[in-house]
């Protein structure tokens, strides 16, 4: 489940995301996000993923589709921040995708 808070002003828009970005979740946060986002006369938009639980790939696409949009990110947890640190380098793969690999080399 993810919860979607938006709040505004004329400056800026805040997005408050707290749960999964996984799964259907990611569909519906794409919908919402694409009819709402535009701020006006060209304030920020600011997505707090501090209270984020999990993210999967499909989540991680979103994000950087967001970051192209302009949205900057606040986040707490070390997985997320790794991801949001990542998000236009297609050359290096997400923190999950690497540990996955380190757990693959265990066997």
């Amino acid at each position: 489940m993810l919860k979607i808070t938006r709040d505004g002003t004329a400056s800026e828009q805040r997005w408050t995301l707290c749960g999964q970005l996984s799964g259907p979740w990611v569909a519906e946060l794409r919908s919402i996000w694409e009819r709402l986002s535009a701020p006006s006369d060209g304030g920020t938009c600011v997505v707090d993923l501090s209270d984020v639980t999990s993210i999967d790939e499909r989540g991680e696409r979103l994000l950087r589709k967001m970051k192209g949009d302009g949205a900057q990110f606040v986040a707490r947890g070390v997985d997320t921040r790794h991801i949001l640190n990542h998000l236009q380098s297609k050359a290096k793969p997400s923190l999950r995708r690497s540990l996955a690999h380190l757990d693959c080399d265990r066997s």
